[in-house]
C-alpha cells in the first residue's frame, strides 16, 4: 500500500518548504498527522497475520473454564478444527499443541501450519490454545489438554474418524504437555450422561516434536519448569511431571524427534523418554539429527539445516506404520 502512494502525492511532501506556497505549506501541516497515522496502519495490516487455514474456533470449555481467573483471552482457552478435504479423508485424528516454553504459545508454525500438514494427509487436526502462565500454572495446561481429547472423542461419529485413533503432537514445552497427556490419563467419568465428560483422555499415539520431558534439575528446560510449577517446586511434584518416570506399558506408540545441536532442550529429554518406552514395550521410534537450532518446527523456517529438513517424511512413514495415514 505505502508504494502505491501517487507521484504527485509524495512530491508535495518531498518538494523543498521554501518552493511550497503558503496555501501549500498549510496544508502539508494538516495532512502530515494523518500521513503517519496511515503509515502506523499500513505497518500493522503488512504483518503476517495467523492463517488458520479456515480452521473454526472455539472456546474449549462449554461456559467458564474450570479455574479461570478471568474472562479475558488469556482466560478462555480455544480449540480449532481443521477439517482435511473429503476425497483424501482417514479415520483419524490428531491434537496439535504449540510450544512456548509455558508462557506463550506458537501458534502458527506449531499450531495451526502442522494441522494443514496432517489435513493434506487426510487426517482430522485440532489446535489448542491452552492456558500457561503467568496466570496459569499445573495442572491447568494438562486439565486443558485432556479435555481436548475428550472433545475429540466425542465427536468421532460426527466428523467421521475412529475414536480409538487420536493422537496429540506437541513441541517444546508443547512437547512436554504433549508427554503429560500420554502418560496421564483416566477413562473418563463413565458414570456420566455428559458426552464429553465420559470420554477417555487417553491419546491413541503420540509425536514429541524437540520436546521438554523431564522436570529434573540435570536436563529439565528451567524456563519452562518455573513458569508451570513455579521457582520453588514440591519435589512430589518434579518426579510426578518428569514424565520419562510415568511410562507403563499403557503409554500409547510414539515418535521422537530432535537434534543434537539443540542449546534450549537437551536431546536428553527425548532419549530418556524413548529408553522408558523401549523398556516398557511401547511400540517407538527416535530421531536425533546432528544440526538444527531449537524451534524449527516442520523444517520449514529460516536457517533449517538440509537434513532436518527431512524428518516430516520420517514422521508420515511412521504414521503409515502405524495406519494413521494411507499407505
Amino acid at each position: 500500500m505505502i508504494f502505491q502512494l501517487p507521484l504527485l502525492f509524495l512530491r508535495f511532501f518531498y518538494t523543498p518548504s521554501h518552493l511550497v506556497s503558503h496555501q501549500d505549506l498549510s496544508m502539508r501541516q494538516l495532512i502530515t498527522p494523518l500521513i503517519v497515522l496511515f503509515l502506523a496502519v499500513s505497518t500493522l495490516q503488512a504483518e503476517d497475520p495467523i492463517n488458520t487455514y479456515n480452521g473454526i474456533t472455539a472456546p474449549l470449555w462449554n461456559g467458564e473454564a474450570p479455574g479461570a481467573k478471568g474472562n479475558t483471552p488469556a482466560d478462555i482457552p480455544e480449540l480449532t478444527l481443521h477439517v482435511p478435504p473429503a476425497d483424501i479423508k482417514t479415520d483419524s485424528a490428531v491434537i496439535v499443541l504449540p510450544g512456548g516454553g509455558y508462557g506463550h504459545t506458537a501458534i502458527t508454525y506449531e499450531g495451526h501450519d502442522v494441522a494443514h500438514w496432517f489435513n493434506q494427509r487426510g487426517v482430522t487436526a485440532y489446535v489448542l490454545r491452552y492456558r500457561h502462565a503467568p496466570g496459569y500454572q499445573h495442572p491447568i495446561p494438562l486439565m486443558d489438554a485432556q479435555h481436548a481429547i475428550r472433545i475429540a472423542r466425542s465427536r468421532a461419529q460426527e466428523l467421521g474418524y475412529s475414536p480409538k485413533k487420536i493422537g496429540i503432537l506437541g513441541f517444546s514445552a508443547g512437547g512436554h504437555l504433549a508427554s503429560t497427556t500420554a502418560t496421564h490419563f483416566d477413562e473418563g467419568d463413565t458414570a456420566s450422561n455428559d458426552p464429553i465428560k465420559s470420554q477417555s483422555s487417553r491419546p491413541d499415539f503420540a509425536v514429541l516434536c524437540y520436546p521438554v520431558v523431564t522436570m529434573q534439575d540435570d536436563f529439565t528446560h528451567k524456563g519452562s519448569r518455573n513458569n508451570l510449577l513455579g521457582a520453588d517446586p514440591d519435589p512430589k511434584l518434579v518426579d510426578d511431571l518428569s514424565n520419562e518416570l510415568r511410562v507403563t506399558p499403557q503409554t500409547p506408540p510414539t515418535f521422537l524427534v530432535h537434534t543434537n545441536e539443540d542449546a534450549a532442550v537437551a536431546a536428553e529429554n527425548p532419549v530418556q523418554f524413548y529408553l522408558a518406552l523401549r523398556k516398557a514395550g511401547v511400540p517407538a521410534e527416535l530421531h536425533i539429527y546432528e544440526e538444527g537450532r531449537h524451534g524449527l518446527g516442520f523444517g520449514e523456517r529460516p536457517n533449517t539445516p538440509e537434513a532436518y529438513q527431512q524428518w516430516p517424511i520420517a514422521l508420515e512413514n511412521w504414521l503409515k506404520v502405524h495406519e494413521i495415514i494411507k499407505k
